[in-house]
């Protein structure tokens, strides 16, 4: 099979089930044979190997099932970065690279001080978002510096895989491997297990409503519903509400606890209960709360300041 056939087979077999079937089709099939997007193009008459054929087919029935392309190769750039994906993890998004672009404008306000910023990344799942933001630190911190960022998560699959990203983005051969000594790891039901206070709180925690997280998952697409659905209690039994918000309503008056002075939080939301996130914010005793849009115009992340 040429690069050409083989771009042809993964289109035509994904176009039903596809909405972007020839970019799913070109990204797997990089994937399998090394080459990049100009490659596939220019490239078109090179052989793929047996095993490569033979992958690249499994790939495709992987996709044609409803699995998501990063989860089949295992991997998906955020802010920059590579990071390893499986199913024990959210896909990174694009729109929570709002996130660490708001946490950097936390960090540069307060970086001037003589203590070392403490951040926690609650609900971190593969870490993109606390592991982003300390290699945009170290861009423009001296090694000194540079924050102190605790991933907590209560799933210890999910604190696996971000253990698996801190070890290969944060390298010795690409001359990272001092900004392994900023990270800790903690696994916890929200901040049960947290100790000490933060300077920076950032989070993406479930906040979708239940019945619309579950029919999420129909179609196959294998996220984890702890990770989705926000209307479970500290117990992760139902809260009877269908709004995504039951996680956030225990998790910002813990955050807001462990706040040092003038600390900040900030949380991505949904864009239907973004508004209501804010109220949460303010009940909690946070100032200066804002909403921020993301890529889409939509309501995303929610902005607070400890009084």
């Amino acid at each position: 099979m040429t690069i050409q056939e083989a771009r042809k087979y993964g289109f035509d077999s994904l176009e039903k089930t596809s909405p972007s079937a020839q970019l799913d089709s070109d990204v797997l099939l990089g994937a399998v044979s090394g080459f990049s997007k100009t490659d596939l193009i220019f490239k078109r008459e090179h052989e793929l190997s047996c095993e490569e054929e033979e992958k690249f087919v499994s790939y495709i029935a992987a996709r044609k099932t409803g699995l998501p392309v990063a989860y089949i190769t295992g991997h998906k750039e955020f802010y920059g970065y590579d990071f390893l994906v499986t199913p024990d993890v959210l896909i990174p998004k694009p729109d929570t690279e709002l996130l660490v672009e708001k946490a950097l404008e936390i960090v540069k306000e307060k970086c001037g001080g003589n203590h070392l910023l403490t951040v926690c990344d609650m609900c971190t799942g593969s870490g993109c978002v606390g592991i982003s933001l300390l290699l945009e630190c170290e861009k423009f911190l001296p090694k000194e510096k540079l924050p102190l960022v605790v991933l907590a998560d209560i799933s210890s699959s999910a604190l696996n895989i971000a253990r698996q990203n801190v070890d290969m983005l944060f390298s010795s051969d690409a001359g990272l491997s001092h900004l392994r000594d900023r990270v800790r790891f903690v696994r916890t039901n929200l901040f049960e297990a947290v100790s000490g206070s933060f300077d920076l709180i950032v989070t993406n925690p479930p906040y979708i409503p239940s019945k619309e997280a579950h029919d999420l998952l129909k179609d196959g697409r294998s996220e984890p519903i702890l990770a989705l659905d926000g209307d479970v209690n500290l117990h992760g039994d139902p809260t009877g509400e269908d709004d995504g918000l039951g996680i956030m309503r225990n998790l910002v008056p813990q955050a807001v606890a462990q706040l040092s002075p003038d600390g900040v939080l900030i949380a991505e939301a949904g864009e239907y209960n973004a508004e209501m996130t804010e109220y949460i914010f303010r009940s909690s005793g946070l100032k200066d709360t804002k909403i921020f849009r993301d890529l889409n115009g939509d309501l995303r992340d929610i902005f607070g300041r400890k009084a």
